[in-house]
C-alpha cells in the first residue's frame, strides 16, 4: 500500500517549505581569487559598516530623545479686547496741520532787454539788426595744397611691391622655359642629322651589283662630318 500523502495546507508544509533567511549579495558568488573578488569583498564589507552605524545612532538618537523632557510653552498674556467704535482712528487728530510758515511775496524774475522791448514796442523784430557782426572767415590757397601735395611723395603699397616680386619671377621663369626649349630643339636636330649620316654611311658601304665598295662616296661623307666637326667646334 502506497504512503499516504501530506497535506500542502496544513502548518507542516508552511514549516517544510519555509526557506532560511540569506544575507545581502553584492556580487556573484562564484568569482574566481583575484581583483574583483577582493573589490565585491571589500563593498560588501563597507556596506555592513555604514548599516551598522546608522544603527547605532538611531537608537542613541532615540534614547537621548526620551531622556530629556520636552519644555513647556510659555503662558502668553490675555490679547485685549478692541471695540469696534474705539479701533477707528481720526486723521484729524493723527495728523495735525502743518504749522504755516510766514508768507512773503514771491520776487518778479527780470526780463531780458530784447522781450521788454518786444513787450512795449508793436514792431516786428529785425533778425538782421539782432545778428552778431562776425569777421569774414579767410579763404583757403589751393595752389599751397597742391603744392604741399606734390612734394609728399607716394610710399610704395606692399600689394605693388609683390607685384613687382611675381613680374620678376615670371620673367625669370619665361626666359628658363625658352633656354629648355631651344636647348630641346637643338639635341633633336643632331640627333636628326646623326640618324641621315649614319643612313649615307650604310648606303655608302654598300657594294654595288658588281661587289665594289664606292669609295668616293663614302670619302665624301666623312670629309663633310670632319668638316661639320671643326667648322662647329663640336
Amino acid at each position: 500500500m502506497a504512503p499516504k500523502r501530506p497535506n500542502e495546507d496544513g502548518d507542516s508544509a508552511d514549516k517544510s517549505t519555509k526557506k532560511p533567511r540569506q544575507g545581502f549579495r553584492v556580487g556573484p558568488d562564484n568569482l574566481p581569487d583575484g581583483a574583483w573578488k577582493r573589490k565585491v569583498t571589500k563593498i560588501k564589507q563597507d556596506l555592513i559598516t555604514k548599516a551598522k552605524i546608522k544603527k547605532q545612532y538611531s537608537k542613541i538618537k532615540a534614547a537621548h530623545t526620551t531622556s530629556e523632557p520636552t519644555p513647556a510653552l510659555p503662558e502668553l498674556p490675555p490679547s485685549p479686547i478692541i471695540h469696534p467704535a474705539a479701533s477707528v482712528p481720526n486723521p484729524a487728530e493723527e495728523n495735525p496741520p502743518p504749522a504755516q510758515p510766514d508768507q512773503q511775496p514771491t520776487p518778479e524774475p527780470e526780463l531780458h532787454p530784447d522781450r521788454a522791448h518786444l513787450l512795449t514796442s508793436d514792431e516786428p523784430p529785425n533778425p538782421n539788426a539782432s545778428a552778431p557782426d562776425f569777421p569774414p572767415l579767410p579763404k583757403r590757397n589751393n595752389g599751397d595744397r597742391s603744392r604741399g601735395k606734390k612734394g609728399n611723395k607716394r610710399k610704395p603699397d606692399y600689394y605693388e611691391k609683390e607685384l613687382a616680386k611675381a613680374a620678376e619671377l615670371k620673367a625669370k621663369q619665361e626666359a628658363r622655359n625658352a633656354e629648355f626649349a631651344r636647348r630641346q630643339k637643338e639635341r633633336e636636330d643632331r640627333i636628326k642629322q646623326r640618324e641621315k649620316w649614319r643612313k649615307q654611311m650604310d648606303k655608302a658601304k654598300r657594294p654595288d651589283r658588281n661587289g665594289k665598295l664606292k669609295v668616293g662616296r663614302e670619302s665624301k661623307i666623312l670629309l663633310e662630318k670632319v668638316e661639320r666637326l671643326v667648322g662647329g667646334g663640336r
